[in-house]
């Protein structure tokens, strides 16, 4: 953060900023005084600006300075750096990273690369790619249009820029330059969607909906489960004698897949409701290796059933149109409303910690619940009821 002050031996005006890593500061020859002070301030704000484009040239500014030199200097040994185009690069980073992903998100990122990054900067040298490129490109980003005609939200336009920061900070490192993406901060996303149903919604769906999906609603309101996760449920991870429910593998384009993450890889509960769901599936699927499947056995695709079950209901019900990812967040919130403990929760969820639940869905359990103070007057009168303190 730019700043100025005052040196004490001659009263003079200093500016105190970073540039390239490095903290710089240069005396003016301005006294200090509130008009000086405005004046040096204009200055602060013009240099943060040209350096945030990655347009700033110290010389100019401060050309009798010696770090104007030496920044000069660094700038030549720059163009010279040799160091490859920035496709070239990105293979080999792509190549190098690509065994310690999953599948589904080395696709993603595959996706990236190919609609995205090597348009823009694949014939251009990894080491003279400026900041004010970069930013360039992420402002493009924002008017790029979804096949839906919306622009590109926030977190997608981070989730593109993010291999394009690897990519950068790798080269860096490797070739000795200073990345131009030192100083470029995410976007602001908004809270995540949660928009759980209500418990009265809940059961409106599990009893309308078609038969041959009653349970597979059941299991996904009262469990959690993510979409990938029940839609790669296989019989061998049910264990009815400790009622239990295996989380082991997703489903991810057809590819059955390890869980997204160590935390994910968890134990459910059954419920009685859960219990009695899966009972009666087995009659139906049992002999199948999914538990939730189609007629020859294969597994659900879930952009299907979202189009031709679930959305259908909702407009059938009256109800507000929702992605079947709420399910997860109704169990979430019932769980809370119902006084479960948030570590058993979290574990339920497969988030490694508390904080996540707190943070996305503890200001719905008030509604839920009507915490208004009155679970704290039953107890004080419970427990006080026959209480009189000395003298009253």
């Amino acid at each position: 953060m730019a700043r100025m002050y005052a040196r004490k031996e001659n009263n003079r005006l200093v500016i105190d900023f970073s540039y390239r890593g490095k903290r710089c500061r240069e005396q003016t020859s301005l006294e200090d005084t509130r008009e000086n002070r405005k004046r040096v301030q204009k200055l602060l704000d013009r240099i943060e600006a040209e350096i945030t484009l990655g347009t700033f040239d110290y010389a100019r500014h401060f050309p009798g300075s010696p770090k104007a030199q030496q920044f000069k200097e660094m700038q030549v040994r720059s163009q010279h750096l040799d160091t490859p185009l920035f496709s070239d690069f990105a293979e080999t980073w792509f190549a190098e990273m690509r065994i310690q992903w999953r599948t589904s998100h080395a696709d993603t990122v595959r996706r990236t690369l190919n609609g995205y990054l090597l348009p823009a900067f694949g014939d251009k040298e990894v080491g003279r790619i400026t900041k004010a490129e970069v930013l360039e490109f992420r402002a493009s980003l924002a008017k790029v249009t979804t096949r839906s005609k919306k622009p590109l939200s926030p977190s997608r336009i981070n989730h593109i820029m993010t291999p394009l920061r690897m990519i950068l900070n790798e080269a860096a490192s490797r070739y000795n330059f200073s990345s131009p993406y030192q100083g470029i901060k995410s976007l602001k996303v908004a809270r995540t969607d949660v928009e759980p149903f209500a418990l009265d919604e809940v059961r409106l769906i599990i009893e309308k909906v078609r038969p041959d999906f009653r349970d597979y609603y059941t299991v996904r309101f009262f469990t959690g489960m993510r979409t990938a996760e029940i839609d790669g449920l296989q019989w061998d991870a049910v264990d009815f004698e400790r009622r239990q429910i295996m989380v082991r593998s997703t489903i991810v384009n057809g590819e059955i897949q390890s869980t997204k993450t160590d935390g994910s890889f968890r134990a459910i509960e059954m419920s009685q409701l859960v219990f009695d769901a899966l009972k009666r599936q087995h009659q139906a699927t049992g002999d199948m290796k999914f538990v939730f499947c189609t007629r020859n056995g294969s597994p659900l695709s879930h952009n299907n059933v979202t189009k031709r079950v679930w959305y259908p209901l909702l407009r059938h019900l009256a109800l507000r149109k929702r992605r079947p990812y709420q399910t997860r967040h109704t169990a979430a919130t019932l769980w809370l409303a119902a006084g479960e403990s948030p570590e058993w929760i979290a574990r339920q969820m497969g988030h490694s910690t508390t904080e996540m639940l707190f943070r996305v869905y503890s200001r719905y359990v008030p509604n839920l619940t009507r915490q208004d103070g009155s679970a704290f007057e039953r107890l004080l009168k419970s427990n006080f009821n026959d209480f009189k303190p000395d003298g009253a």
